[in-house]
């Protein structure tokens, strides 16, 4: 059977991932040299110095680039760094359009380290073309999105942008490859922060590029090289061994976050929630079309504003007060001063009454009885 033809689950754990031709492991090796015995000067085995390259991190990207339906993937030291490389391609000065409510690192990046015009929007159709240049040269989309769970129609929006002659680069973290494959629907880049569910287990800081096109990977390859932001052995062998288990721990994923969304769209001390499952969310159809699941985040606003969304933070017990997302335990914060404060004063600054929730894979009742216990601290 051609690798076109397996299932994501065997992709995710065969892939890149023969057994050992020396010893029959069936765990690609850990790989921690450095530099690598050449036969001559020039003539060696494919690997000669572990910035340019290494196998446990060659096993890793071919992996990825299998899931993604990708004809390159390539690993970062950090999701940032996999999206600093993206963005490195583009000539100084050419315009990016960026979402309204990005997430705060991206934000940063944009508006304070590269050299790039950017325009923030709703990346509707009205809001491209309102923020449309003649210089722009390419569209970040995120979807869901950081923190507030918007949809994007990413075939709508690849079309658009292909018919200006711009690139569409989709933020694929919250979705993963297993949820939602943005190649598949005319995205020219996809991006990762490998730390989240691909890892999967707060132990592991990475980042992955994956693209369509074998001239983009190419010059992406040179930039890995070149800017050296790369991962180390230990960190590929771990975001390996995360991606075996993707496609279960997103089952769960999902199903605790929908019962976590019902629970809460219920209460009488939460605003609002943001949870593309929910019927009423505005991206629910969209987000039906293009995923297979709709994620293990959820975000909500609790009345009563900032102060009562900080007791509540720090009421939780399973849900741990913590930065990060999508890994097996589940974790709650407070955006507006914690992931997003970058974006402070800024077009795209946060309710300060809105806290997410990354919900892992405990038991789905105990964690809506954290929640609710949490937000006792509020009333009704």
């Amino acid at each position: 059977m051609s690798r076109d033809q397996q299932g994501f689950e065997t992709l995710a754990i065969h892939a890149g991932q023969p057994p050992d031709p020396v010893t029959g492991a069936v765990v690609p090796p850990l790989s921690l040299s450095t530099t690598f015995a050449q036969r001559a000067v020039g003539e060696h085995l494919g690997f000669e110095y572990s910035r340019s390259g290494n196998p446990t991190r060659a096993a890793l990207e071919a992996c990825l680039a299998a899931l993604e339906g990708a004809s390159r993937a390539l690993a970062f030291a950090s999701g940032l760094a996999a999206e600093d490389a993206v963005l490195r391609t583009l000539a100084e000065g050419t315009h990016v359009v960026i979402p309204d409510d990005a997430y705060g690192g991206t934000f940063r990046l944009v508006d304070r380290v590269s050299r790039l015009a950017y325009t923030p929007c709703d990346m509707s159709p009205a809001g491209l073309d309102a923020a449309w240049r003649d210089d722009t040269g390419l569209v970040w989309v995120e979807t869901p999105t950081n923190p507030l769970l918007s949809i994007v129609d990413i075939a709508a929006v690849a079309a658009f942008a292909h018919s200006r002659s711009a690139l569409l680069a989709v933020d694929n973290t919250f979705a993963t490859p297993y949820l939602q494959q943005p190649l598949r629907l005319g995205a020219d880049v996809v991006v990762h922060s490998a730390t989240k569910y691909l890892g999967g287990h707060s132990d592991v800081v990475g980042g992955v590029v994956a693209v369509a096109d074998f001239e983009m990977g190419e010059r992406l390859a040179f930039l890995q090289n070149a800017a050296g932001a790369v991962p180390g052995p230990f960190d590929c062998y771990l975001v390996l061994r995360g991606l075996k288990t993707l496609p279960v721990r997103m089952d769960r994923h999902c199903a605790n976050a929908s019962a976590v969304a019902a629970f809460l769209a219920e209460h009488p001390a939460v605003a609002s929630v943001r949870y593309p499952g929910l019927a009423d969310h505005p991206g629910h159809d969209v987000a039906g079309r293009q995923m297979r699941g709709f994620g293990g985040m959820v975000s909500f606003t609790v009345a009563g504003g900032e102060e009562a969304a900080l007791r509540v933070a720090r009421a939780t017990s399973l849900f741990t007060l913590a930065e990060s997302l999508g890994a097996v335990e589940s974790l709650i914060e407070h955006p507006a001063r914690m992931t997003h404060a970058s974006a402070a004063g800024s077009a795209l600054a946060v309710d300060p009454a809105l806290l997410r929730l990354s919900v892992g894979i405990e038991s789905a009742a105990d964690l809506v009885d954290d929640l609710a216990s949490a937000l006792s601290s509020v009333g009704a």
